[in-house]
């Protein structure tokens, strides 16, 4: 068998990480998780239920225990990372086959680009607002609109996407860097504007008399139930491909305590800032503000929005590469790994968030939580469910390594079981888009899909047992 350098499922950026490189302690994953909840999509989660009629004891309720449920499929597939060192496509080897890891890891990163230009379309807002903070003749700088939106408002989005692929060109390390100061800063700035609101509003008093739409149970489940399966969306992206951060990880205890701590603790309080926040803007304005861009804009003082925005911006570019880039970046290269590595990865990323039209889909809450959260989580659940079942039911979490690396090696190249299986998933996931008494499916979407593909996998797989546990030991299965 040749060495898996000279193979072209092989590169440097998609190699196993050597014990130099695992510098991540408890703090960096902490980090990292505080950084990436601390976001503006994060914010308008909860403010986007309060606008479905949720009171805001029902909306946090929702964003913990979808949190909490998320945390599982994380945790599960994290192990791998840390243990083996590879990244989340070639873990993806094992299940889907070397060549079959392409259609989960490419599904993963078209998602991964959606999410991407969000981020960077609410950026490019943020620059926009602090622009106007510094200059207040720059929105009508350049006459004309264009999709609706002012030029200014386009340089404003493609200088923070610039700043996006800049970091992205510098690697992960400064990601790390980043993240470890953006946390704290975002935390405090954040603290900051909530306190203008209660000083606003006349304290939380009138803020939690506020009541939601829902009188009875049976009137609030209908919309509980994909607001749910929408907050765990949120993060499914994250609960597939997290081994392309805990690959860097010291220990498997550094990996999963800084992310148990950080994960539903970090989401719960920012959205509960995000509910008061909003909550209050009904007061003080009369009409609930759901994006926090436009809300700071409505500030009289040009300091105020100059500090806020900025906070806007480190928050999103933070939560942007590490979210949205690292994956695609990588799945990308897993694709094309002769032609494609990790910045090359990063940059087309950069580009299919474009073509996705974010403007489009931030437009309105109903359809960010309820088309697009919940649209996708199924199909990411599908994947979930394949690569829990093979690597803790059918491996017992052992892999040869360096076979994930070869042609030549005891991996298919395409394992039929892996793929049927998230194919099946999908469909019972999407079943209910076409067939309307089937619509409680698609509410339900991420757990059809993940619970569908699990049971069809661990069905299809021993049907067909493949050379990959024939030549795994019997004590690992």
């Amino acid at each position: 068998m040749g060495s898996p350098r000279s193979s072209r499922l092989y590169n440097e950026d998609l190699a196993p990480t050597s014990p130099a490189q695992r510098t991540w302690g408890t703090y960096n994953f902490a980090a990292l998780w505080i950084s990436m909840a601390h976001c503006i999509p994060t914010y308008m989660l909860a403010s986007g239920l309060i606008g479905a009629g949720m009171s805001w004891q029902q909306a946090l309720f929702t964003i913990l225990l979808g949190n909490s449920i998320v945390l599982i499929p994380i945790l599960l597939n994290s192990h791998a990372g840390t243990k083996h060192g590879i990244p989340f496509p070639v873990f993806a080897r094992a299940a889907y086959g070397t060549l079959g890891s392409n259609v989960p890891a490419l599904m993963r990163a078209l998602v991964a680009c959606g999410w991407f230009g969000i981020q960077a379309w609410i950026g490019g807002q943020a620059l926009h607002v602090f622009f106007r903070s510094l200059w207040s003749g720059w929105p009508s700088a350049i006459p004309g609109t264009f999709q609706g939106h002012t030029p200014t408002e386009w340089i404003s989005f493609l200088l923070f996407w610039g700043i996006n692929i800049l970091v992205i060109y510098r690697g992960m390390d400064l990601l790390r860097k980043v993240e470890n100061w953006a946390a704290p800063f975002v935390l405090v700035m954040t603290t900051v504007l909530v306190w203008w609101a209660l000083g606003r509003a006349n304290g939380l008093g009138p803020i939690l008399a506020q009541k939601g739409k829902f009188a009875t149970w049976g009137e609030f489940w209908p919309v509980f139930i994909p607001s749910l399966t929408a907050m765990i969306g949120f993060w499914a992206t994250l609960s597939l491909n997290m081994p392309d951060f805990t690959r860097f990880g010291k220990s498997q205890r550094d990996q999963a305590v800084g992310q148990v701590v950080a994960l539903p603790t970090t989401m719960t309080i920012f959205a509960a800032m995000g509910v008061i926040i909003t909550s209050a803007s009904a007061i003080i304005y009369g009409e609930a503000i759901w994006d926090p861009v436009i809300l700071v804009g409505k500030f009289t003082e040009p300091w105020v929005v100059a500090v806020s925005m900025f906070t806007v911006v480190v928050a999103t570019l933070s939560v942007n590469i590490a979210a949205n880039v690292v994956s695609p970046a990588n799945d990308f290269a897993n694709a094309f790994p002769r032609v494609i590595g990790f910045s090359r990865g990063g940059l087309l990323t950069g580009v299919l968030g474009i073509l996705v039209m974010p403007w489009k889909l931030l437009a309105d809450p109903s359809g960010y939580i309820f088309n697009w959260l919940l649209g996708y989580s199924g199909g990411l659940g599908s994947i979930a469910g394949v690569l829990i079942a093979d690597y803790w039911i059918l491996r017992k979490s052992y892999l040869v390594v360096e076979d994930l690396y070869s042609e030549e090696g005891i991996y298919e190249r395409w394992r039929m079981s892996g793929i049927v299986a998230t194919l099946l998933g999908c469909a019972a996931a999407w079943i209910g888009l076409i067939v309307p008494s089937l619509r409680p499916l698609y509410d339900y979407a991420w757990f059809a899909g993940f619970g569908v593909s699990f049971a069809g996998y661990l069905v299809l797989a021993r049907a067909h047992k493949a050379r990959s546990y024939e030549s795994t030991p019997a004590v690992n299965g």
